[in-house]
């Protein structure tokens, strides 16, 4: 089944996206919540149509997300969390909190952009900034103890 999707979905693809899935998936998830409709000849054309008028407004959007990744460069992010003496830390560093690490640098990145590995231990790790279909950038995080 093919459908066209609506909207950005983490692990299937982006918008206006034609994408083959499986028929439960399309009739009663995606279809249902709006996410995606058929892709039918007519969705098709009116998609084509869409994309012509929004090119130039896409490539707008992407020089800018291209700036923003020039902008962070090879940033370090710094985030301070409680941790034992071993050095496992209470709790987890979570996207919302690198999100606010760059926020405090001057950098609006939505929390829902920055995939992060599973962070247990002081250390450093890399976070990957989903800036735009094309444009990802990776930044340093860097987990201290917490004084």
């Amino acid at each position: 089944m093919q459908v066209i999707l609506r909207t950005d979905i983490a692990g299937l693809g982006y918008k206006n996206d034609i994408l083959e899935v499986k028929a439960g998936y399309g009739r009663n998830y995606l279809i249902p919540q709006g996410f995606a409709v058929m892709a039918t000849e007519s969705n098709k054309k009116q998609l084509a149509e869409n994309l012509k008028q929004a090119a130039h407004k896409a490539e707008k959007i992407k020089k800018d997300a291209e700036d923003l990744a020039a902008a962070i460069g090879e940033m370090t992010v710094e985030i301070a969390a409680k941790a034992g003496d071993s050095g496992k830390i209470f709790g987890r560093v979570t996207s919302i909190q690198i999100s606010e690490a760059l926020k405090a640098k001057g950098f609006d990145v939505d929390r829902k952009k920055i995939t992060v590995e599973d962070v247990k231990t002081i250390g450093t790790y890399k976070a990957t900034l989903d800036l735009h279909k094309e444009v990802k950038h990776a930044v340093t995080v860097n987990v201290v103890a917490e004084a």
